[in-house]
C-alpha cells in the first residue's frame, strides 16, 4: 500500500505530505478538502474523536455497541478523524500475539464483548464463579421440592417448571417422578442436562398428558439428532405443540400463543381449554425458525382466531408442505396483516414485488416500506437482519473467544513498495470509537486505512483509519459505514453480508441442494484408448538435443548424451522453463511452433485450484476423492448453504481456504467460522475446500504424498508415473484444537519454505504405516494411480483443446489419505519443485527387487520418458 520514497526526506510541509503520500490519499477516497485537516492532525497527533463521538451499548447485556453523533451537526465532507489501530498483525500470528503481548487479550476481549462473564483479571477465578462443579449446584430433587412447597402454600397448581443446568441425567430423571408430583404440566424445560437415554423421557412424558411443550435442547440426547429418538416422545405424547423450540405437527392454539408472547412462565395459558378464542388479543406472531411444514391445515393459524394480528414472521421454515398460492391465499384473509417477515426467494415466491401484488395490504416487508420496494422495482430484498452477536462456551478461554468474534470487526490492508506486493495482508481492528461503527446500506460515514510516513519511507509508517462525513449528520443519530463499500450483487453483496448478519438460511440451503443436484447429474464415460502417436525425437544419426532452460537443476543434473543444455531459446529444440509462455514470451524469445515446450494450452484447467475443481466437477460431479470445493467468487452462495445444513445437522464444519494461484500454502487458512471464510475473500480469490478433519496419520502426524506425472500427450493420452513419490510429514502431533488451527506445522506438511523438513525415506515409510494401520499399501497405490488417471482424462474430456503436439510437460500431484485411506485428490503443480527428487537416492517402491533410483538422475529419466519414449524408472497410467 503505497510506495517507499527511499530518498525523501522527513515530512515537514503540507507540500511534503502530499508529495509522499499523494497515492495513498487518492486510493483512500478522502475528499481533496480535508487533506489539510488530515495532515494537521497527523502532524500534531490529535485524536479528537471524543468530542464528537459517543459509544454507546445497543441491548441491555452489552454485547454490541454503536457509536452516536453528540454534536449538534456535521456537514458532508467537512471533518475528518484520526482512528488508531488497537490490533495490528499478520493471521498467521494472531493466537500467539494475543497469548503472548501483555493486555491485548484483556482489552480486545472488552472492545469485541466476549468477556462480559470474566474478570480480566482472574479469568480462571471468574470460569469457576460461573461454573461451580455439580457438587455445588442445588440438586433437581430439592428445586423439584421447593417449587411444589410453594405453589401448595399458594394454592397454586404448577403447570411451568424449569429444571435447567442442573446436572440431570437418565436415572435421576426418572428418580424425579414428575408425572406423579407434577401432573397438571403444559410446559416442561430440561434444557443443558445430561440426558441421552429416549426410554427415559418417554417414561416421562407418557404420563404428562396435559403437557404442551417439551424443551431438551442442549442435551446429549438432541444433539444426536436422531428422528427415531424424537418420534418416539411425540408417539408417548401426541399432545406436544412444541418440542426442542421447534413446533410439531399437532402445533396449534398454545404454541402459537407462546410464539405471540401470550403464554409465559406466569402465564402458561391453563385456561386455553375454557376459552373458545384464546389469541384474540395477538397482534404480533413470531414463528421463525420453528421447524414448521405447513400452515395452511391448522385451524388456529386463522384470522377468526386472530382478527387482530398486523406482525408476522415466517422466516427459516421449510414449509415444505405447502404451495406459495397456497400461503398468499390464508394470509390475505388477515386484514390488519401489515407487516410481514418472509424468506426471498422463499416460500411465498421467487420476488418481493408479486408477494406484494397478492398482499397489498402490507405496509413492510421484510422491515422495508413496500412504497419504496415498489418503486424501485426490486425482486429481492434484504431482510432487516439480526446482526451476529459474539458467541462462545461458557468457560471458554478469553483468546479463543477473541479468534471466534474477531471477525466482525477486523479490516485489511496489503503493504507494497516499487519492487513487489506482500504475500500476505495486514489485518486489524481498529480502536473502541472505530469499532463502535455499524454497517448500513445508505451510510452516512466512509472508513479507510491510511499509512502515515512522517519520514518519508514505508519503513516509518504507522497505520490508522481515516473517517469522515459522507452525508449530513446531526446530533443523536447514529454514525454507520458500509462494510462491503463498492461491492454490488455482482460481486455477491447479499451472500457476504452473511459475515456479520443472520441471513435466509433456506434460502441457500435450497441453492446449495440445487447445485448438488445438478452435479449429481454428471458422469463422465473416459474415451476409448488410442494407440501411441507419439515418437522419440532423436532419428538416426542426429546430434543431441538442445534444450534451454531456467530451471538450475535441470542445468546441473540432465547428463545424458542425447540431451545438450544451450543459452538461446531460438535454437533450441526443446523450452523447458519455470515460466508462462504466452504470445509475449514466444515473441520476446523468438519461440516457433517448431520447438517443444513443457506447457500444455489450457493447462490451467489443471494447475489453478479452482480450474481444477471445475474441471473435476464438469466430468465427474462429485467424486469421492474430491472434497466438496467452491469457487468463492461464483459459487459462496452454495458453499454458505453447505456450511447452513452441515450446521444443522451437526456434521463437522472445519474448511480450508486456498488462493487460486498460489504455492507453498501462501494465505492458506483453516477455519471453522463462517464469517472468517467470507471475510478471508477480500485478501483475493479463493476457493474453499472442505477440510479432511479425519486424515490417514503416520505416528500420530498428518501427512500428504507428491507424486510426479509426465505426460507426453492428451490425445491419445499417454501419462505416466514416476516409480517414487514424496511422502511430507508435519512436525507437530495433529490435533482440531482450536488453538492448533494456527500452527503451520500441525495443518501444513509443506516444510521447504517454512518449518523443519524432516525427510522420510518412502520405504520405510511405506513399511512403518502397513505395521501401523494394518493395510496393504499396494491396494492405496492402486487407488491413487486410477484417480490420477482420473484428473487427466477430465481434463482431456472438458478441455480438448489442451491437446498438442508440441507439449511435453511433468506436474506434481498432491494426494491425501483420509482415515478410511482413500485418496483425496489436493492439488495439480505445474513444474514443480523437485529439489527432492535430485537430492536423494529413492527405492521404488512395489517394484521387483526394490530398484534404487539416484537422485542425479531423476531429469535423466524424466526427458528420457518424455522426448526419447523410454520407461524407465516410470509407469503408464
Amino acid at each position: 500500500m503505497g510506495s517507499d520514497a527511499s530518498e525523501s526526506n522527513k515530512i515537514e510541509t503540507f507540500e511534503d505530505f502530499l508529495r509522499v503520500h499523494g497515492l495513498l490519499l487518492a486510493a483512500s477516497g478522502l475528499p481533496p478538502q480535508l487533506h489539510m485537516p488530515l495532515f494537521e492532525k497527523l502532524s500534531a497527533e490529535i485524536f479528537d474523536g471524543g468530542a464528537y463521538f459517543q459509544i454507546e451499548p445497543t441491548d441491555e447485556e452489552g454485547r454490541q455497541r454503536r457509536l452516536v453523533m453528540t454534536s449538534d451537526f456535521m456537514g458532508k465532507e467537512s471533518n475528518v478523524f484520526l482512528i488508531d489501530h488497537a490490533w495490528t498483525f499478520r493471521l498467521s500470528d494472531a493466537y500467539k500475539q494475543l497469548q503472548e503481548v501483555p493486555g491485548l487479550a484483556q482489552r480486545m476481549g472488552s472492545l469485541m464483548c466476549v468477556d462480559l462473564d470474566l474478570n480480566s483479571d482472574d479469568e480462571q477465578a471468574s470460569t469457576a464463579k460461573n461454573w461451580s462443579n455439580e457438587a455445588s449446584k442445588v440438586s433437581a430433587a430439592d428445586l423439584a421440592r421447593e417449587k411444589l412447597a410453594k405453589a401448595k402454600e399458594k394454592g397454586d397448581i404448577v403447570r411451568w417448571l424449569e429444571l435447567e443446568e442442573l446436572g440431570i441425567d437418565d436415572h435421576t430423571l426418572v428418580s424425579l417422578d414428575l408425572s406423579t408430583k407434577f401432573p397438571d404440566l403444559l410446559a416442561l424445560s430440561l434444557c443443558q442436562n445430561k440426558l441421552v437415554s429416549a426410554d427415559a423421557v418417554v417414561h416421562e412424558v407418557s404420563n404428562l398428558t396435559r403437557l404442551k411443550a417439551l424443551w431438551l435442547n442442549g442435551n446429549p440426547i438432541t444433539e444426536k439428532q436422531d428422528s427415531y429418538v424424537m418420534d418416539k416422545i411425540l408417539q408417548a405424547n401426541p399432545r406436544l405443540e412444541i418440542l426442542n423450540s421447534h413446533f410439531t405437527r399437532s402445533f396449534g392454539k398454545w404454541a402459537l400463543g407462546f410464539c405471540g408472547g401470550l403464554y409465559e412462565k406466569d402465564n402458561p395459558g391453563h385456561l386455553l381449554e375454557n376459552s373458545q378464542h384464546p389469541l384474540l388479543g395477538v397482534t404480533s406472531l413470531d414463528l421463525s425458525n420453528r421447524g414448521i411444514h405447513n400452515l395452511v391445515h391448522n385451524k388456529a393459524f386463522s384470522p377468526v382466531e386472530m382478527p387482530s394480528l398486523s406482525y408476522l414472521n415466517l422466516k427459516d421454515n421449510p414449509f415444505d408442505e405447502i404451495s406459495a398460492s397456497d400461503m398468499l391465499e390464508v394470509l390475505k384473509r388477515f386484514s390488519n396483516l401489515s407487516s410481514l417477515e418472509v424468506d426471498i426467494p422463499g416460500p411465498l415466491g421467487e420476488s418481493s414485488l408479486m408477494i406484494l401484488e397478492s398482499l397489498p395490504n402490507l405496509s413492510q416487508l421484510n422491515g422495508v416500506c413496500t412504497s419504496k420496494i415498489i418503486e424501485a422495482g426490486k425482486h429481492v430484498i434484504d431482510s432487516i437482519m439480526e446482526p451476529r452477536l459474539p458467541e462462545w462456551s461458557p468457560g471458554e478461554p478469553l483468546t479463543d473467544r477473541i479468534i471466534n468474534a474477531m471477525w466482525l470487526y477486523l479490516m485489511n490492508y496489503r503493504l507494497a513498495d516499487e519492487e513487489k506486493i506482500d504475500e500476505t495482508s495486514v489485518w486489524y481492528a481498529m480502536d473502541e470509537l472505530g469499532s463502535a461503527l455499524r454497517h448500513s446500506d445508505e451510510p452516512n460515514f466512509m472508513v479507510a486505512p491510511f499509512l502515515y510516513m512522517p519520514e518519508g519511507k514505508l519503513s516509518s509508517s504507522v497505520s490508522f483509519s481515516l473517517l469522515w462525513p459522507i452525508r449530513d449528520i446531526a446530533n443523536g443519530y447514529e454514525c454507520t459505514r458500509d462494510f462491503l463499500f463498492g461491492i454490488n450483487e455482482e460481486k455477491q453483496r447479499s451472500a457476504r453480508l452473511t459475515a456479520w448478519f443472520h441471513t435466509p438460511k433456506n434460502y441457500f440451503i435450497h441453492e446449495y441442494e440445487k447445485h448438488r443436484q445438478r452435479l449429481a447429474l454428471r458422469s463422465l464415460t473416459p474415451a476409448s484408448s488410442k494407440a501411441s502417436s507419439t515418437r522419440g525425437l532423436l532419428k538416426g544419426d542426429r546430434t543431441a538435443l538442445r534444450v534451454y532452460t531456467d530451471i538450475p537443476h535441470i542445468e546441473d543434473f540432465l547428463t545424458r548424451p542425447e540431451f545438450v543444455i544451450t543459452s538461446d531459446p531460438k535454437g533450441a529444440d526443446i523450452i523447458w522453463t519455470s515460466m508462462q509462455v504466452d504470445e509475449d514470451m514466444r515473441k520476446a524469445a523468438g519461440i516457433t511452433d517448431e520447438q517443444y515446450i513443457n506447457q500444455f494450452p489450457f493447462e490451467a484447467c489443471l494447475v489453478m485450484k479452482h480450474h481444477l475443481a471445475k474441471t473435476v466437477q464438469e466430468a465427474y460431479g462429485l467424486p469421492e476423492w474430491l472434497q466438496p470445493t467452491y469457487n468463492l467468487e461464483m459459487h459462496l452462495t452454495q458453499l454458505i448453504g453447505d456450511y447452513c445444513l452441515r450446521e444443522r445437522n451437526r456434521l463437522n464444519n472445519l474448511w480450508i481456504l486456498k488462493p487460486w494461484n498460489m504455492a507453498r500454502t501462501i494465505d492458506t487458512t483453516v477455519t471453522n467460522s463462517i464469517s472468517a471464510i467470507i471475510r478471508l475473500m477480500e485478501t483475493g480469490p479463493k476457493i474453499c475446500q472442505k477440510y479432511i478433519e479425519h486424515p490417514a496419520l503416520f505416528n500420530g502426524r498428518k501427512f500428504d504424498l507428491r507424486f510426479i506425472v509426465l505426460v507426453r500427450s492428451v490425445n491419445p493420452m499417454e501419462i505416466f508415473l514416476a516409480d517414487i513419490f514424496w511422502v511430507r510429514l508435519a512436525n507437530n502431533q495433529y490435533s482440531l484444537e482450536q488453538n492448533s488451527l494456527f500452527e503451520y506445522e500441525t495443518h501444513f506438511t509443506v516444510m521447504n519454505y517454512r518449518g523443519k523438513i524432516n525427510h522420510k525415506d518412502t520405504q520405510e515409510f511405506v513399511e512403518e504405516f502397513e505395521q501401523e494401520h494394518g493395510v496393504k499399501w499396494s491396494d492405496i497405490h492402486e487407488r491413487t494411480r486410477k484417480m490420477i488417471r482420473s484428473v487427466f482424462e477430465a481434463a482431456a474430456t472438458v478441455h480438448p483443446e489442451m491437446h498438442s503436439p508440441m507439449s511435453r510437460a511433468i506436474y506434481g500431484i498432491d494426494v491425501m489419505l483420509d482415515s478410511s485411506f482413500q485418496p483425496k485428490l489436493l492439488e495439480v503443480t505445474y513444474c514443480p519443485d523437485c529439489t527432492r527428487a535430485c537430492k536423494y537416492d529413492m527405492k521404488a517402491v512395489g517394484r521387483k527387487g526394490e530398484e534404487t533410483v539416484k537422485g542425479r538422475d531423476f531429469f535423466n529419466y524424466v526427458f528420457g520418458c518424455l522426448f526419447l519414449n523410454e520407461s524407465a524408472h516410470v509407469s503408464p497410467l
